[in-house]
């Protein structure tokens, strides 16, 4: 299945209609949303055309579409005027094995970033993936853990309020290959998990 990643919408409904215009365009099968959906945040300047309650008429009837984790911007009142589940700090996605030997699938470990991140890394195994949000930079590189086991971090950037000098974009997810995008569909990074 082609999965959609994105991150950070804070709150911007034009920049959530370029998302989900991209998702469509796409033809991803689910968009997977790294948190901080709703609220700006205390460090953030109010994104362009921020109108929570257009991002929730928005991202409602996509329920059925949606995974998300929780960013450290969303809380329960967000939960409560959205219709599909926010709160969750982390999930596990295991990525198909391609090579029909029996190795063992690469697991993705999900979270916003602000809790678990190349400075705080969850129990993973060698060649497993932490996908984070949070800092609003696009990333795809390769970090260490204590035990010595090599991680893949990879962070689409931020929807709404991209830093670092990058652009407002998503991530795309296909046939183990993972690809950065802006959100008008120009692509701009790739990383192959084989």
């Amino acid at each position: 299945m082609k999965l959609m990643i994105a991150s950070d919408i804070h709150g911007s409904a034009p920049c959530c209609g370029r998302m989900l215009d991209a998702f469509e365009r796409e033809g991803a099968g689910r968009l997977l949303l790294l948190g901080d959906i709703l609220y700006h945040g205390p460090r953030n300047d109010l994104p362009e055309g921020y109108a929570p309650k257009e991002v929730i008429a928005m991202l409602n009837p996509m329920k059925k579409k949606l995974l998300c984790v929780r960013g450290n911007c969303d809380t329960e009142v967000d939960q409560m005027v959205l219709d599909f589940p926010i709160l969750a700090d982390y999930c596990f996605l295991e990525l198909a094995d391609k090579t029909g030997g029996g190795e063992k699938a690469a697991v993705l470990f999900a979270s916003h970033g602000h809790i678990y991140n190349p400075g705080h890394l969850p129990p993973l195994s060698d060649g497993d993936i932490l996908l984070n949000g949070h800092t609003h930079i696009p990333a795809c590189e390769e970090v260490t853990d204590a035990d010595g086991s090599r991680i893949r971090y990879l962070n689409p950037g931020s929807v709404s309020i991209p830093k670092g000098g990058s652009c407002r974009g998503y991530m795309i997810f296909e046939d183990g290959t993972f690809i950065w995008k802006s959100l008008d569909g120009e692509e701009y990074m790739i990383w192959k998990t084989e």
